[in-house]
């Protein structure tokens, strides 16, 4: 019900595809600016070119791999039959695959333009974690992946130093976030449904008439909870929803249902508040979670921090040529073999250097 959860994609990747302009909304092609597409000019395993960085098809099928295998892991290989608009998610995935080291490359570019280095120290850790990650490999991975151990350096290289620009940008962000901005608070609520889904699991609004039923049906509910009625009993006997109790904070749901939610006293239940999903009656449990609020304000200084890390991102990629090897490109597929497996790419990453990105690696 909550924004964010709707839109949460499951399993392993939560790209936003703002990343190179070859690859726009994780699946059309386009991307901001003009699209410059070449198929002349390129190495012979060369997938694209910014600027002066290049990907070769090897460094792609690390990352497309490695999506691939922690997908099936979860849903099997028939997952690659589903189609969303006319894209299978196989279309998808490899754009994923595509916009996320460009966005790498284009990083280290950034880099180079602002003198961000790594540290000896910092070099050595990506050497040991190539060295960590080439080890697990199997000779049949190594052999369709096209890979060596300096290849895999190079993409921890460039990894390490992507996050090193990131937080050289943020560096000086820290905005203070008050009680009131991050407070973060309870309800219990009860749904009844507006509309119904279709055997392909579309959205089918109610009629007018059933959404009449529906609304009679929640001031129904709504006067037996005013009269003292257990509220629990009412959730079990009215609610349409697999959940009842919602820990949130501001933004993160829609609109009429946080303005009445955050109005509440403990232990006050609204009017009946229509939404997207429905009507509901809601009741507020807990209107200050200490907890929960300071959790949030470490969360809204770190979208303030990829905000701001966007803005400059994003002015910078608009001053590059970007080129697509799209011959190559469309003859990418993904590897069907048993003996292909590996998956820890990022997993190892981690292990030598840690999870303070913010950036979605895994």
């Amino acid at each position: 019900m909550s924004k964010k959860g709707w839109k949460r994609v499951a399993i392993y990747i939560l790209v936003t595809c703002m990343l190179t302009g070859m690859v726009s909304g994780c699946g059309d092609g386009e991307g901001f600016g003009t699209k410059v597409v070449l198929t002349t000019g390129f190495e012979k395993d060369e997938i694209f070119r910014i600027e002066t960085s290049s990907c070769k098809l090897p460094e792609l099928m690390v990352y497309l791999t490695t999506i691939q295998n922690r997908y099936e892991s979860v849903y099997g290989q028939e997952i690659w039959e589903t189609i969303a608009d006319g894209v299978t998610l196989e279309e998808n995935v490899k754009n994923i695959a595509l916009a996320q080291i460009a966005q790498i490359k284009t990083m280290n570019l950034m880099a180079e333009k602002y003198e961000v280095e790594l540290d000896e120290e910092e070099r050595a850790r990506a050497e040991n974690a190539a060295k960590a990650y080439y080890g697990t490999l199997g000779e049949r991975e190594i052999e369709l992946m096209d890979v060596n151990e300096k290849t895999i350096r190079s993409l921890y290289t460039e990894l390490a130093r992507a996050e090193k620009m990131y937080q050289y940008t943020i560096k000086d962000i820290n905005p203070e976030i008050s009680d009131d901005e991050a407070r973060t608070i309870t309800v219990q609520h009860i749904l009844i449904k507006t509309y119904a889904l279709d055997g392909t699991g579309k959205k089918i609004e109610y009629t007018e008439d059933a959404k009449r039923d529906a609304y009679r049906r929640a001031i129904e509910a709504l006067s037996l909870a005013r009269e003292g009625e257990d509220f629990d009993g009412l959730i079990r006997k009215y609610s349409e929803d697999d959940k009842a109790t919602y820990s949130f904070g501001k933004g993160e749901m829609e609109e009429s249902f946080e303005t009445a939610a955050f109005n509440l006293g403990t232990e006050e239940i609204s009017d009946v508040v229509e939404t997207e999903f429905g009507y509901h009656i809601i009741k507020c449990i807990n209107t200050f979670d200490r907890e929960e609020t300071d959790a949030n304000k470490i969360k809204i200084v770190e979208q303030r921090r990829e905000e701001a890390f966007g803005q400059e991102y994003d002015a910078y990629v608009d001053t590059l040529t970007r080129n697509l090897n799209e011959e190559l490109w469309d003859s990418v597929n993904f590897i069907h073999d048993e003996e292909v497996t590996t998956q820890n790419f990022f997993e190892v990453y981690a292990q030598y250097f840690g999870n303070s990105s913010a950036m979605a690696y895994n």
